[in-house]
């Protein structure tokens, strides 16, 4: 439930902002990165915004004199919102949501690569350079991992895609085949 949450109303919003024009896609993604941390910052606006017993029209109100004249209208009015069909607890998510939208539309991959060893700066490079031939993205962020149990090789995650040349893989596949043999 709270995955279709979030894409209906991370999805208005991307909508909103692609009607509105030029870059305020990518604009409200940065006014978005940059609220998410003053809400992060303080977490008992977050438990007022939460809060049960406090009615929606006292929450817009407080979004509003919080947030008026200091974000975009587009996003106050979006928060607004988002208060009065009390979804707050939800905008992590919608943020999220839209965040992962605009770097779609923009053709910015998010990689995951976990290693048995820590990879020096030019197997990194080597490593993004390498994605960004195969995978048709413009620009990579990329996370590293390590874990040794990996062995060797590496394991890397792009979205839903997975490509695992370990060779702990390669060994449990190996060990597949053998007791395969032993018991056919």
């Amino acid at each position: 439930m709270a995955k279709l949450v979030s894409k209906t109303y991370g999805e208005a919003l991307f909508e909103a902002a692609l009607e509105a024009g030029g870059d305020k896609p990518a604009e409200l993604m940065d006014e978005i990165c940059c609220l998410k941390d003053i809400l992060a910052d303080n977490p008992e606006f977050d438990r007022l915004m939460k809060h049960p017993g406090i009615p929606k029209q006292e929450k817009i109100q407080v979004l509003d004199n919080v947030f008026g004249g200091r974000i975009s209208e587009e996003l106050k009015n979006f928060l607004e919102i988002i208060a009065a069909k009390e979804r707050y607890g939800d905008l992590d998510d919608i943020f999220a949501y839209y965040i992962d939208r605009v770097k779609e539309q923009q053709r910015i991959g998010r990689a995951y690569v976990t290693t048995a060893v820590e990879l020096t700066d030019a197997q990194k490079s080597a490593v993004e350079n390498r994605l960004l031939e195969t995978s048709g993205f413009l620009k990579m962020e990329m996370y590293y991992s390590v874990d040794p149990a990996v062995i060797g090789g590496m394991i890397v995650r792009i979205g839903d895609r997975v490509v695992d040349s370990s060779i702990r893989t390669k060994l449990d596949g190996l060990t597949k085949q053998l007791l395969q043999i032993q018991l056919g």
